[in-house]
């Protein structure tokens, strides 16, 4: 099934639970109300700040966490399009005859690293996409010491071209491994359930009111539903409606620069 829908799908669950858990707080006010006419328990208010206080502090860093984990991404996007290009410059560095044999192995290298992540729902394609790329780098790494080694290569051909190779490497197992990067489940369910808790509060707290507050148990649900929607969508930025495709941008034109 679609991220995208799945994700929209939990939301609106997770508004009508807000809403039903806001009806279970109010019916306990009113069977409250009805035992004791005095009121509601007495000395509540800290107990009710200290959750809504929790629920904030939650919020505030599952979100704050979820878009630097989005920046990051696209900021590794640029730093792998920039250690390809320079060690596609210094190709230059080797013998003439050895490099148009590497810069053909450079094009379809980033050809397959531009689509990587293009099909992230389909992890079968995606592994194999990533698997053709390890090959290409292991071809190029081949290829680039052979030419390095040769009697008339240059003294920096071995020593500019080897190290940038190698960060171009790096790079993608650092990708791989941002991509993977998600808090722990439990921190979602804490999400939910301290949602839920503040929404029986709501419930209990409006349970006074001869009539419903519809304006402020529907804007209390919404408000919490669409922030973890967000939280969510930030967090798997090439599923969502959030993405970091255009990103992307950096690798095309570098790859149109190759031609």
């Amino acid at each position: 099934m679609n991220f995208t829908l799945i994700a929209s799908l939990s939301a609106i669950g997770l508004f009508l639970g807000l809403l039903a858990f806001s009806e279970v707080g109010r019916r306990i006010g009113i069977g409250r109300l009805a035992s004791d006419p005095d009121g509601l328990a007495k000395g509540a208010g800290a107990a009710e700040a200290a959750v809504f206080a929790l629920l904030g502090l939650l919020l505030a860093f599952t979100f704050s966490g979820a878009a630097s984990r989005f920046e990051d991404r696209r900021h590794l996007i640029v730093e792998e399009a920039n250690a390809i290009g320079t060690s596609y410059l210094r190709v230059d560095l080797l013998p003439a005859d050895a490099q148009p044999e590497i810069r053909e192995l450079f094009r379809r290298y980033l050809d397959t690293r531009s689509s990587v992540y293009q099909q992230s729902e389909d992890r079968v394609a995606t592994q194999a996409k990533l698997d053709a790329g390890a090959a290409l780098q292991a071809d190029i790494w081949a290829e680039a010491i052979t030419a390095c080694r040769r009697p008339d290569a240059s003294p920096p051909a071995t020593m500019l071209l080897l190290p940038a190779l190698n960060e171009m490497i790096d790079i993608t197992a650092t990708r791989q491994m941002a991509t993977q990067n998600h808090p722990p489940l439990a921190v979602f369910l804490l999400l939910v359930g301290f949602s839920l808790v503040g929404a029986v509060l709501v419930g209990y707290g409006t349970s006074p009111n001869k009539d419903r507050s519809w304006l402020h148990t529907v804007t209390f649900a919404a408000i919490l539903s669409l922030t973890v929607y967000v939280i969510v969508d930030l967090e798997f930025p090439r599923l969502g409606l959030i993405r970091v495709h255009a990103a992307d941008q950096v690798l095309m034109e570098l790859r149109e620069s190759m031609n």
